[in-house]
Parts: structure tokens; C-alpha cells; sequence
């Protein structure tokens, strides 16, 4: 694998390619497993299996091409975006950072965890060079490096500071720039922290564990903030989409698929709506088919459009903005009832399969409308009809995680 990681990955891409198109039958298009479910699987099945190895050995630049080009239908698969959504858009909803990020990540962890193990139970740690800054100076003899067995009678110890020459000027293992990785992550500390210390025996004098294991948490914590950092500027995303990179799932994607699908593509700006253009003619209407006053955007479709008005003030009543810090993506209530909202209005639903139709009337005493008339039967047993299907078309979406 250190010779030839080409042949690694593409091995690696082959299996987790059959292990997707296992998988992918558990939640088809529209249907199936929920958004949140898609991403646990692509992060603890698909991911593990596509980046084995890639902790220690970077692949070439042809081979990442590869990787992303599976990874942004895995991508797609959690979402339900279309293929006309911009790849930073893509990642940023699906909450998976880009093959290129994950790598990057996954090898400062990687080093991150060599540094501080002890030295005394890891063959790698013990080979770092003497004036890597840890809490315990142990190193193992030189009659027993066989690590550098083979290399010239010239090879030297990299110092933890130096990075690794490109192209090589000597041989180098790679375990001397594995410490290299970790320099931007140490500012502030004079020794590095270090873990799982009460396996060794005899135990080194070392500060308390609980301090240890908090500055371990906190040198991760760097690593994640890091990777938000370089995910947001490598990757950026166009300028009407506003939401963050971030790891942490966002409470709609415990809608059902169906569902969370449309607020994916509403929110991602390709959707069915008609400002929202996915492979049509640019010189097509972007007004609203309902009301043909403004352009079919999301925050059209959702608080202004007047068809949409009597549904809106009884289920979305209070909701004045859907932008990025709107109350609305992080409250339980208010998301399930824009689930139904849009699954009685058929908000971003295929003109074609639910054409544009005005939504049934709502009761006085349920709207409040001003100056409405009491209802008669027949419109109260039809609106309740309709909230009925709309409450029982998205029941998975019962349990959101928050």
C-alpha cells in the first residue's frame, strides 16, 4: 500500500461502490430511510470503507478525483438534491465534508493519536524524534528500529518541525511527518498531552488524567474547527446560499424522505419551483403558477404566496423567516408543521404530478381570519379530509432527532 496506493484506493472505491449500491435500496428516491439515516450509514459503512488506509497515505490527485465523484452521489443519495446542485451547496446540506477535507481530517486525527499515546505501548510513538515535546521522553533503542531496515546508510530522523521534502532529498519514514501535522494544532502548549497512561506500568510521573484527557478533547476540538475552516474557503458555496459547513445534522433531515427531500432541494435553490431552474430554459417564467405575482422562490412558496395564505396562518402562524438563524430549523413543532404545510400544498412538488391548485378552505374558528363567515359542513369535512392525508403522508418523521 505504501508503494502503490493507486491500486489501494481503487480497490477501496470498488467496495465501497458495491457496498452503496446495497445500501441505496433502503431508501430510493422520494421513499424509504430518512435523511438522518442516509448520513449515519454514509459515515459508518460507506466512508470507513472508502478511506481505509487514508489515515497514513494520501492518494494522487486522479484518485481523489475519483473518490469525490462516488462520494457526491452519496451525497445526493442523503439529500435528494438533484445533480444540478452545486457540489459546495451538496456538501454543506448533506453535513459530509468533501473526500479532499475528509483525508485531511482523518490524518490529523490519525497523528494526533500517535503523538499522545504512550510510548511504551505504540512502536510508531516510540520512533518519534527525540525533540518532539511529549510528557514522556521514552524512545526505543536503536538496536530495535526495524523500521529502517532497507533504507540507506543515510537516512537521519526528520525533526518534528520540519516538513517532509518535496520531492524527497533522503529517504524518510512516513511516521517522521506524522508530528508535522500536529504543529498548528499545539499553540499554547509546552508538552503534548497524553492518553490511556494507566496502562502503563510503572506509571511516569504525568499530571492528573482528567487535565490530560481535556486537553485531548480540546486539541480535537481544534482539528474539527480546523476543518470547518478550510471546508468553508476551499469549497465555497454560491452567494444566495448562506447556511455554514457543519457536522452536526440539521433537525429536518428526521423528516421522512419524501419531505425532507423538498426542503433539501427548496433550501439548495434546485428544486421544482419556479424560480429555482434545474436543466429548464433560462428564458423560462420564474413567476409563481399560483399566483403569478412574484417569483416562485422558497420564502415565496413558504410565508408571502396568497393561495397558500389560510394554510400558512394556521399551520406556519408566527413564521417570518427562513433564512440560516430562523427560528424555524431549529424548532420541533414549528418543522413538523411545515411538513404538513408543504405536503397539503404540494409546495415543490412536480407542477406536472401536483399541479398548482388552491389549498382547501380552513375553519373560522381554527384561521381566525378577519371578517370570514362561519363555515358550512361540507367545507369543514373536506378541510378535514385534506389535514388528515397531510398528517399521515409524512408520519416518519414521529421521533426527530434533535
Amino acid at each position: 500500500m505504501a508503494l502503490y496506493p493507486a491500486a489501494h484506493f481503487s480497490r477501496r472505491l470498488a467496495l465501497a461502490q458495491g457496498a452503496f449500491a446495497l445500501i441505496r435500496r433502503l431508501s430510493p428516491p422520494g421513499a424509504g430511510l430518512p435523511p438522518y439515516l442516509c448520513h449515519r450509514l454514509a459515515t459508518s459503512l460507506i466512508a470507513p470503507i472508502l478511506l481505509n488506509g487514508a489515515d497514513l497515505f494520501t492518494p494522487s490527485m486522479g484518485t481523489t478525483t475519483c473518490l469525490d465523484t462516488f462520494w457526491r452521489k452519496v451525497q445526493r443519495w442523503t439529500t435528494n438534491c438533484f445533480s444540478a446542485t452545486p457540489t459546495g451547496i451538496l456538501s454543506v446540506e448533506s453535513c459530509l465534508p468533501p473526500v479532499s477535507g475528509l483525508i485531511t481530517h482523518r490524518q490529523r486525527l490519525e497523528a494526533l493519536r500517535v503523538v499522545c499515546f504512550p510510548p511504551s505501548l505504540n512502536p510508531a510513538t516510540a520512533r518519534l524524534h527525540p525533540s518532539f515535546t511529549s510528557l514522556w521522553g521514552h524512545r526505543a533503542p536503536d538496536s530495535s528500529l526495524a523500521l529502517t531496515r532497507g533504507l540507506s546508510s543515510v537516512y537521519l530522523p526528520l525533526h518534528w518541525k520540519t516538513p517532509r521534502p518535496v520531492p524527497l532529498m533522503r529517504n524518510h519514514l512516513p511516521v517522521d511527518e506524522v508530528p508535522h501535522r500536529t504543529i498548528p494544532f499545539t499553540l499554547g502548549l509546552s508538552r503534548m498531552s497524553m492518553i490511556n497512561s494507566h496502562l502503563v506500568c510503572p506509571t511516569p510521573v504525568l499530571p492528573p488524567q482528567a487535565l490530560m484527557d481535556s486537553t485531548y478533547s480540546a486539541l480535537k476540538k481544534r482539528v474539527r474547527e480546523k476543518l470547518l475552516a478550510e471546508w468553508a474557503s476551499l469549497f465555497p458555496t454560491p452567494g444566495y446560499y448562506l447556511d455554514p459547513p457543519a457536522l452536526h445534522l440539521r433537525p429536518f433531515m428526521g423528516l421522512g424522505k419524501l419531505v425532507a427531500g423538498r426542503i433539501h432541494q427548496m433550501r439548495a435553490g434546485k428544486s421544482y419551483l419556479a424560480a429555482h431552474p434545474t436543466g429548464r430554459s433560462p428564458d423560462a417564467d420564474t413567476s409563481s403558477p399560483r399566483c403569478g405575482l412574484e417569483p416562485e422562490t422558497f420564502e415565496h412558496a413558504i410565508l408571502s404566496c396568497l393561495p397558500r395564505q389560510r394554510s400558512r396562518s394556521y399551520l406556519l402562524h408566527g413564521v417570518t423567516y427562513v433564512g440560516p438563524e430562523a427560528p424555524l430549523w431549529s424548532s420541533l413543532p414549528l418543522l413538523k408543521r411545515l411538513a404538513t404545510s408543504i405536503g397539503v400544498t404540494s409546495t415543490g412538488f412536480p407542477p406536472s404530478r401536483f399541479p398548482p391548485t388552491t389549498p382547501p378552505l380552513l375553519p373560522c374558528s381554527l384561521s381566525h381570519p378577519p371578517g370570514c363567515p362561519p363555515p358550512q359542513f361540507s367545507v369543514f369535512f373536506r378541510w378535514l379530509g385534506y389535514t388528515v392525508v397531510g398528517i399521515l403522508s409524512p408520519l416518519s418523521y414521529v421521533g426527530i432527532p434533535l
